[in-house]
């Protein structure tokens, strides 16, 4: 119950308040110190470990909590990664946190997944930013993916309420093709058609096309779960909710030790699962983990 408090954001005072409240004698500084730093520990394990074989697919994101620093209350972004290996299977692969989403915290984090092992990557999925896309690029040359759902939101504000349930519905047209080169043609098609009377629409759209199509030239059996961030959201529903009950961390460490709890919890529920997230079969045609390993080590 006391690590829980810990893990909590609970002030050493307030968990000494609700040890004498059970009827013991009370708990030291150093006594909740002691606990707070091996609950540190069991995290940072977790959160450090290897990463082994090859990763296809990966998910981050970004949510924001208040965290007091040199006296003032600053929004930080928690950052947290969710990879897909070529087994098909699910796992929380990193997280960290700092000041804003810039490329150069994007680029750190994804350098220090490759440190630890991440290789193999395909497909990044993460909502519009171009730090991000930088990072993805210039770490794990891999391809990226902006979040299909995200973008919606985006461009339909330009359709006004009125226009929204058509144009939502002639962009939906580009999703249901059946391959790359006919949801690129459809998409142009589509914006050509919007651009006389919604132009600015239109010109996002141009944009857009190659980073909300790039799912698109995978296999069709896992693009349900290839196109947004949706298969982060109800994790970071729950880092969300509960970051809400704290309000205000005290340092950064209580937001590793809570988030870190969340994670770890959720690891290990998708671990006794055992549930593959994408099936074997259709995730064998994009895997080439036979011809990817790491240098010799010399003699």
């Amino acid at each position: 119950m006391i690590q829980e408090a810990c893990i909590q954001g609970i002030s050493t005072r307030s968990v000494d308040d609700l040890v004498k409240a059970m009827g013991m004698s009370g708990i030291s500084k150093s006594q909740v110190s002691r606990l707070c730093d091996d609950i540190d520990q069991r995290f940072k394990a977790f959160l450090d470990r290897p990463i082994e074989g090859d990763w296809p697919y990966l998910w981050i994101d970004a949510t924001y909590v208040k965290v007091r620093q040199d006296g003032r209350i600053v929004s930080v972004a928690v950052i947290v990664a969710v990879g897909v290996n070529t087994d098909g299977r699910r796992e929380v692969l990193g997280m960290d946190i700092g000041p804003s989403e810039a490329e150069t915290f994007w680029t750190g984090f994804l350098r220090k997944l490759a440190c630890r092992g991440l290789r193999g990557v395909k497909l990044v999925i993460s909502d519009s930013h171009e730090g991000i896309k930088a990072a993805v690029s210039k770490i794990l040359t891999a391809t990226w993916q902006r979040c299909r759902v995200h973008f919606m939101r985006n461009v339909l504000a330009y359709a006004g309420r009125s226009g929204r349930p058509v144009v939502s519905a002639f962009i939906a047209t580009a999703f249901a093709q059946d391959d790359a080169k006919q949801a690129s043609a459809q998409w142009r098609r589509v914006a050509d058609q919007l651009r006389p009377k919604v132009p600015k629409l239109a010109a996002v759209m141009d944009e857009a096309e190659p980073d909300v199509l790039a799912y698109m030239s995978f296999p069709a059996q896992q693009r349900a779960k290839l196109h947004s961030t949706n298969p982060l959201e109800r994790l970071n529903g729950e880092i969300k909710r509960r970051t809400d009950v704290v309000g205000i961390f005290p340092n950064e460490d209580a937001i590793v030790r809570l988030v870190g709890a969340i994670l770890l919890e959720q690891n290990d529920e998708w671990a006794v699962k055992r549930a593959r997230y994408i099936t074997l079969e259709s995730i064998a045609p994009i895997s080439d983990h036979h011809c990817v390993g790491l240098p010799n080590v010399a003699a």
